[in-house]
């Protein structure tokens, strides 16, 4: 696939899957050896393990909500910057819902092979969306 493939293939998993919960994208864009390192240790292993990933954010913040900022590729590399906000509405990570509203800045790394997305690798800012909650006080 091209770089504008790989970059459209991102775009509509942020918009189909993490925006309106269409879990069986994932099944079209990512190999059955994907897998996803995120912030913490988190990893999802095959489109399987990322759909659960993303069940438990959307369980947590039903309305979250990705903005692209961001999209470079090159090669079989594609880099996405983004935010990511949502209202905590459930539970997450053992932290009972909130109530709060939350804004979350990040990045991921994704790389493709044979045409469908096999690697991913994601930072976001944990720590200001854990201020946001009121888990962690702010610093300062």
């Amino acid at each position: 696939m091209s770089t504008e493939e790989n970059k459209a293939a991102i775009r509509r998993s942020w918009e189909e899957v993490m925006n309106k919960g269409n879990l069986a994208v994932a099944d079209e864009i990512m190999a059955t050896n994907y897998v996803f390192h995120g912030p913490g240790g988190v990893e999802a292993n095959g489109p399987e393990g990322f759909k659960q990933f993303i069940t438990i954010f959307r369980t947590a913040f039903p309305d979250i909500h990705c903005t692209i900022h961001d999209m470079v590729a090159e090669g079989e590399k594609v880099v996405s910057h983004f935010t990511l906000q949502g209202t905590h509405r459930g539970e997450y990570m053992g932290i009972a819902p909130t109530g709060k509203k939350v804004t979350i800045v990040g990045i991921v790394i994704h790389r493709f092979a044979g045409g469908k997305e096999v690697e991913a690798t994601g930072s976001y800012d944990s720590l200001a969306m854990m201020q946001q909650l009121g888990v962690v006080p702010p610093m300062g």
